[in-house]
């Protein structure tokens, strides 16, 4: 009876530190993976309200697609999607605290963003580009890149390049286009 437990009590003291620890550490992964707490640092603001102004927010289907689904690896990799969400936020409050925006450049984020997005991030939420019957060379454009020759790789930021972290005074649906704003409607 004695050598159980011992065995029983390590499982019980295992649950009861382990449980708060796993508890605290979810908690606090959910709480900062909010386009909100990206842009409680004032480095972040600029990006956050082009962000809130694009097809990315701003969309017919009513979807968000926030800070993570562009700018990390998907939940499923759950190793390299805690590596770079903890990565790029030691980086970004090391930033914040040693001279902000003279250290913060923009411009060059955004290009390295382009450079790390990969299909696969977009393909997550457009699965179905390879049918646009009113968009045939949509449709041709994205199986060249669905299915490329070898050398003709492309990116999807290759032609969508200026969707969200593009600087604009205000929203602009795609339903409400140009003959729209002819008429004044």
């Amino acid at each position: 009876m004695n050598k159980m437990l011992k065995p029983i009590l390590w499982i019980v003291v295992g649950i009861i530190l382990a449980f708060p620890l796993f508890s605290l550490t979810y908690y606090t992964m959910v709480r900062t993976s909010t386009p909100l707490f990206c842009a409680s640092c004032h480095e972040i603001q600029p990006a956050y309200e082009a962000w809130k102004t694009s097809t990315h927010v701003n969309n017919p289907q009513g979807i968000v697609v926030d800070c993570m689904d562009c700018h990390l690896p998907p939940p499923q990799d759950t190793f390299n999607f805690f590596y770079a969400k903890t990565l790029h936020g030691i980086k970004d409050v090391f930033v914040h605290f040693t001279g902000g925006d003279e250290k913060y450049d923009r411009a060059a984020g955004r290009e390295h963003a382009y450079a790390t997005i990969k299909n696969e991030q977009c393909q997550k939420c457009h699965r179905n580009l390879l049918f646009m019957p009113d968009k045939r060379g949509a449709m041709l454009a994205h199986r060249a890149t669905l299915y490329p020759k070898p050398g003709y790789e492309k990116m999807c930021v290759d032609c969508h390049r200026n969707l969200v972290h593009v600087d604009r005074p205000n929203y602009k649906y795609k339903q409400y286009s140009a003959p729209y704003r002819a008429t004044g409607i």
